[in-house]
């Protein structure tokens, strides 16, 4: 499913330099909407971006507050630290440009990686997994190949999209580079290197804990394992909240003060605006955190209503509106037009059915328990039994 995900997303980041490069006017997706659909399809774009980037800082709340419940065994309700992770998120974003502070985003990363390399060594190193029964025999539940249920592989699905989806991303990127020809060189080692991490990492631990990952997976090396890993992901934990909201705010910044002296000058309007759409990004994203309290829920919801037709039928379209004479053309150039016809039925398929099974699968959880509440103060780092 990985390998399947990052070449359709490594071809569908192909197709939207393409455009670009075609089309130089158009600095990001909804440009692009603009151009192949009118100002419609550009407003939905938008809408899709913004709700993608406020379901991730959601996510990135969730995923602190889980590390502060990890690191103090629980020594507080979750929503309060779910509350202190917003605080620190959206004070962070606030912060009028991030220009300066770019080796943050090193920082963030080498954090995270550095955290997930520490679980998986430690869960080679011990005699059975930590969520696995301690005594007696036990079955590691290998797959090679599973049959789920529609709604719980569909959930799976959207879950996985989202390790790769952004590749709307990339676009203003492009515009930056010192030799913009060098863009596919620069995604294909990017899109190379995701794979062969979530690859490795995801192989080695499914060959150690087997169905026994734990949830959060960060916990499947045992306790002092996954305190370790939360103390060194804590700083990756916020910059990338940061970074969610922060776009997310610029977005809808720029939306509102386009065409006026209040987007550059630094007046009083400007200020407001700014701290208000941060702010009231951050309370939009610690409400859905608190309503869907599962890291993997909040992903997939991203991936099904957001990446999927932003990162999958959009580019599709993008090819039609250039290459529309295919149609009509030789045989290679109809399987052409045809493949590009299916990425646009796949990314609303997965659209649509990824958001209704996320959604069944979010009420299953209330029904079950797995999610206690809304606003709960129970344990979410699976410390306390």
């Amino acid at each position: 499913m990985w390998t399947a995900a990052d070449a359709i997303f490594t071809d569908t980041a192909v197709l939207q330099g393409n455009f670009k490069t075609r089309h130089p006017e158009c600095h990001s997706l909804a440009d692009m909407g603009e151009k192949v659909g009118g100002v419609a399809l550009k407003e939905l774009i938008g809408f899709l971006y913004l709700v993608a980037y406020i379901l991730c800082t959601g996510s990135g709340i969730v995923g602190l507050s889980v590390g502060f419940n990890a690191l103090s065994d629980h020594a507080a309700c979750t929503v309060w630290w779910s509350f202190i992770s917003f605080v620190i998120i959206t004070a962070a974003a606030s912060v009028r440009t991030l220009r300066n502070i770019g080796w943050l985003t090193w920082v963030g990363f080498f954090s995270i990686f550095i955290a997930i390399l520490v679980v998986v060594i430690g869960v080679t190193l011990r005699d059975r997994p930590a969520a696995a029964p301690q005594e007696g025999d036990y079955e590691l539940g290998y797959y090679a190949i599973a049959y789920p249920s529609f709604v719980a592989g569909m959930t799976a699905t959207a879950t996985i999209f989202v390790s790769s989806a952004g590749t709307s991303a990339f676009l203003p990127v492009i515009s930056e580079m010192r030799n913009p020809r060098d863009y596919k060189k620069s995604l294909y080692i990017c899109m190379g290197l995701v794979l062969a991490m979530y690859l490795s990492f995801s192989l080695v631990v499914y060959r150690w804990c087997g169905q026994w990952v734990a949830n959060p997976s960060l916990g499947s090396a045992g306790g002092t394992l996954k305190k370790v890993a939360y103390g060194i992901a804590l700083i990756g934990l916020i910059v990338s909240g940061c970074l969610y909201q922060h776009v997310a705010a610029k977005y809808l910044f720029v939306r509102i003060l386009r065409g006026t002296k209040h987007l550059q000058a630094n007046t009083v309007t400007h200020w407001v605006t700014w701290l208000g759409c941060s702010i009231s990004l951050g309370i939009v994203a610690f409400i859905l955190a608190e309503a869907i309290a599962i890291f993997n829920y909040l992903i997939a919801l991203t991936g099904s209503i957001c990446f999927a037709p932003m990162a999958i039928s959009i580019p599709g379209v993008l090819w039609l509106y250039d290459f529309s004479s295919y149609r009509k053309g030789s045989l290679w150039q109809k399987a052409q037009y045809g493949f590009h016809c299916f990425l646009i039925v796949l990314g609303l398929f997965i659209c649509i059915g990824g958001t209704y099974s996320t959604v069944l699968s979010i009420k299953a959880a209330y029904a079950s328990g797995e999610i206690g509440s809304a606003f709960s103060c129970a344990d979410n780092s699976g410390t306390v039994g």
